[in-house]
């Protein structure tokens, strides 16, 4: 790709380059099912999700831009669309009403974007992924900016950092795709009588995931399922309808959660086409695809 295409992707994908972060802490000690208390995660829109969990709520990545906002991501799939693609299903304060702290696993434009720099409170707590991450936050006016780090305690919530890589080894090799790609995080989120919870990101399936799988055993599994796709690579950047099927093969007393679809230029695949492939490879008791909007408790 030449330089000059690359300027509003650079723009929009800002973050920095360092390693992932390795990860520890082990599962909570696990309680009989119906001793659990409840879980609720509500799809908002894109990978904007709010989850609401040991009575703390928190707003993960947030674009609360109008519809038709930005110009498409530039050398990705569907370049020419406008993001977001549609509009937010409730108003900005409907989104905001009752969040506790705010999650930014990376700070690309389609995770943290202008809207929601200037919507929510200078003083709402808020989780970077790292350093970097964290500056760029606070230069942005937030006065309350914690880097997560691999177990963080929260409104009685234990936090988990885990990694991932946001495209294949191939894209990383190249230096002008890895600096635009960056690093993402992933969170576990545990509490006694609380089912896990193990919130993917923007990750392709790694060894890391694997390891979050294994190490947490996590009852419910939300992944970022868009295959979303950059000009002159054939995979993509993030996990798509087989990692879905993975997950639900791996983990089969978990429910995976299948986000970040049809909202954004580079992604490929619909709510509509996964619906069809879960149903198709029989599990649509394993996996739920909420729409925009929906609200899932387990």
């Amino acid at each position: 790709m030449q330089l000059r295409k690359m300027t509003y992707l650079l723009m929009a994908f800002t973050t920095s380059l360092t390693a992932i972060d390795s990860f520890a802490g082990g599962a909570v000690n696990a309680q009989p099912d119906a001793d659990k208390s409840t879980v609720q995660l509500q799809e908002i829109r894109n990978a904007t999700v709010k989850i609401t969990y040991a009575d703390t709520t928190f707003l993960i990545d947030p674009m609360l831009s109008k519809k038709g906002t930005y110009p498409g991501f530039e050398n990705t799939y569907r370049s020419e669309l406008r993001n977001p693609l549609v509009e937010l299903p409730m108003s900005e304060d409907d989104v905001l009403n009752g969040v506790d702290a705010v999650i930014v696993t990376h700070t690309h434009l389609d995770h943290w974007d202008d809207a929601a720099q200037k919507l929510i409170p200078k003083d709402m707590p808020l989780f970077a992924q790292h350093q970097s991450d964290a500056d760029i936050i606070r230069r942005q006016g937030f006065k309350n900016v914690r880097i997560l780090d691999d177990r963080t305690e929260f409104g009685g919530v234990t936090l988990s950092k885990i990694g991932g890589q946001h495209g294949t080894d191939k894209m990383y090799a190249t230096p002008m795709i890895a600096q635009l790609l960056g690093e993402a995080m992933g969170v576990v989120f545990q509490s006694p009588q609380h089912k896990t919870l193990y919130l993917a990101g923007d990750t392709i399936w790694r060894p890391e995931v694997d390891q979050a799988l294994e190490q947490f055993k996590p009852e419910i599994i939300v992944l970022n399922a868009g295959y979303a796709r950059i000009s002159g690579f054939d995979n993509s950047i993030i996990m798509g309808k087989n990692d879905v099927l993975k997950a639900s093969k791996l983990m089969p007393k978990s429910k995976v959660v299948a986000v970040h679809m049809d909202a954004i230029n580079h992604m490929s695949l619909t709510c509509k086409e996964l619906k069809q492939f879960v149903h198709a490879n029989g599990i649509d008791s394993h996996v739920d695809i909420p729409q925009d909007g929906e609200s899932l408790k387990f």
